[in-house]
């Protein structure tokens, strides 16, 4: 059974127009279509619809996205590549993970701050 774009934007919570838009740029190749060129989705779809918004949700380019896709097209004889492309990526997200960390330090200083400044009823004396 095939899923519609209609049904894979409400499974997947993407839209019917990102869904289109990923098809133009070339990130949706192994989508079947039928006579009049409707995409029919299948179940293995999803897995890479969901590799797609992981690796775009961690700030990956659709470019690059692109060659990922590409690369699995090719088969086995890329496994090394995909293996070193993943790699790559866990330390750009490691590197966006610690930048997170940091923002998350502050505001949990802002609010001891803000905590100790609501009880003082003053900032005075308050040290940042």
């Amino acid at each position: 059974m095939g899923y519609t774009i209609g049904d894979v934007a409400k499974i997947t919570g993407m839209s019917s127009y990102t869904l289109r838009y990923y098809d133009k740029k070339g990130l949706l190749p192994f989508i079947d279509r039928d006579p009049s060129g409707r995409r029919h989705f299948k179940e293995h779809d999803f897995e890479f619809l969901q590799t797609i918004n992981c690796l775009k949700n961690t700030g990956m380019s659709l470019k690059e996205i692109k060659q990922f896709i590409e690369l699995c097209q090719k088969g086995d004889c890329t496994l090394n590549e995909r293996l070193a492309f993943f790699n790559k990526h866990r330390k750009d997200v490691e590197k966006q993970l610690q930048e997170v960390q940091g923002y998350l330090d502050m505001v949990d200083h802002k609010i001891y701050y803000y905590t100790r400044a609501c009880e003082a009823g003053t900032e005075d004396g308050i040290e940042c």
